[in-house]
């Protein structure tokens, strides 16, 4: 089954540290676990209509939480960076957080 672009970006990731990366054209998505580099860069070309210049990805561990007595972690996810290039248009989602 293909996977559409939904389906591959789950959320955009807004932080003090990935507002500041905006400067350089540099925007941070939660993405699929299992999605590639391509397959990452493609999505956001086709959902904001950009030409991507790098993607960047990092899997990140899920915390450990507490409630009462019961301990568990939270689920590992996937970090993408993706970077445009320089006649690329900027992100209009992005631009009302600054």
């Amino acid at each position: 089954m293909q996977k559409t672009a939904q389906d591959i970006i789950i959320k955009p990731i807004i932080t003090e540290r990935s507002m500041e990366g905006m400067e350089q054209k540099k925007y941070t998505f939660k993405v699929d676990k299992k999605a590639n580099k391509i397959e990452i860069g493609k999505s956001v070309e086709r959902l904001f209509g950009v030409k991507v210049a790098k993607v960047r990805t990092m899997n990140c561990k899920g915390r450990f939480v507490r409630q009462g007595r019961t301990s568990g972690y939270r689920s590992d996810w996937k970090k993408a960076i993706v970077t445009l290039t320089e006649d690329s248009k900027t992100i209009e989602f992005f631009e009302g957080m600054t």
